[in-house]
């Protein structure tokens, strides 16, 4: 199978196309010919060398998300077949023409979907909707926080907390982000560069504050955090862009106002709680990818061998929505 393999780990032209072996596929697997793959924040750090796969992986080649076509199945597999269209949530090594798959790691692409819009679903839109409802417990009628609401996570977010009818604030670092999220469902967009989102939220609320916060920022953001949640509130961090060390940290607003802070990683779950959030992904949101209440959004593709470049533009910070590669025809 053809993979975009880290040569030289470090720089943005660390990857060449190589040839490499194809998977073996264990009876509870499935192989899927890998049409796209889509990039990451995690996949920087692993091609720079900090960030080690998963047991079963390659190092030397990224990749947590794909879309593509069942080619062949397990001898215990029962719930696909070849042919199917599929998108995979993947420990790694989707940046190659073939993955080997546990077979509860997959879901079905919605027949409305292409294959690039597909492979921008399972990590941004898992990790949202488990961040957001199963942890924090979002509920309609509620308002939300959510950073860096161009990311991949952050479009995700919008729109599955305005399909539950939430009160949505979102942070980004330009007004044309912000107005693309609008689009999407974001009702008050705070530009980061020029506002203090806490004092936004603040004047919005009546200086109640918001029920639940999304971060991706980490470190720079805990003290406005702080100010923006509400008695009761729940922050889940799901990055630390911004670094991890909080400056002058008191804990005492998390007790006054009685609210909690989780963290969460995806990639490092066991498979069984994997699939858990996967079966109930597949009953409550898939559904709304069909009937096209919510989309993948797709701000740029790229050929397999343009790799770097795909790597290049996702540091520039100017994407709104996911970076994919075009894996095969």
């Amino acid at each position: 199978m053809r993979a975009a393999v880290i040569v030289n780990p470090g720089s943005t032209d660390a990857f060449e196309v190589q040839e490499v072996p194809d998977p073996t596929v264990g009876p509870d697997e499935v192989l899927v010919a890998v049409k796209a793959s889509a990039l990451n924040r995690a996949d920087l750090m692993q091609r720079r060398g900090r960030y080690n796969g998963p047991p079963g992986t390659r190092n030397d080649i990224p990749g947590l998300e794909a879309a593509g076509v069942v080619e062949s199945v397990g001898e215990r597999v029962t719930g696909w077949k070849p042919g199917d269209r599929v998108m995979a949530l993947l420990g790694g090594m989707g940046y190659a023409s073939k993955v080997a798959v546990h077979e509860r790691m997959l879901m079905p692409v919605p027949p409305n979907l292409t294959f690039e819009e597909a492979a921008s679903i399972p990590e941004v839109f898992l990790t949202a909707y488990d961040a957001i409802f199963m942890q924090c417990e979002l509920v309609m009628g509620e308002s939300v926080l959510i950073h860096a609401v161009g990311s991949g996570v952050g479009t995700a977010a919008v729109q599955l907390a305005a399909a539950q009818s939430c009160r949505i604030f979102g942070t980004a670092g330009s007004q044309e982000k912000l107005d693309a999220a609008i689009d999407l469902g974001l009702d008050v967009g705070i530009n980061y560069k020029e506002q203090d989102f806490a004092e936004v939220i603040e004047e919005q609320t009546g200086g109640q504050g918001v029920e639940v916060i999304l971060d991706v920022i980490g470190g720079p953001y805990w003290h406005q955090n702080m100010k923006s949640i509400a008695t009761k509130g729940r922050m889940i961090i799901v990055g630390s862009l911004g670094g991890a060390a909080v400056e002058g940290m008191v804990t005492s607003a998390l007790s006054q106002k009685r609210a909690s802070v989780r963290g969460t990683l995806l990639r490092g779950r066991p498979l069984e709680e994997k699939a858990t959030l996967i079966q109930a992904f597949n009953n409550r949101v898939m559904p709304l990818f069909a009937d096209e209440t919510i989309r993948p959004i797709v701000d740029r593709v790229y050929p397999l061998e343009q790799t770097g470049d795909a790597h290049a533009y996702m540091e520039t910070n100017a994407n709104f929505g996911k970076i994919v590669l075009k894996i095969d025809d």
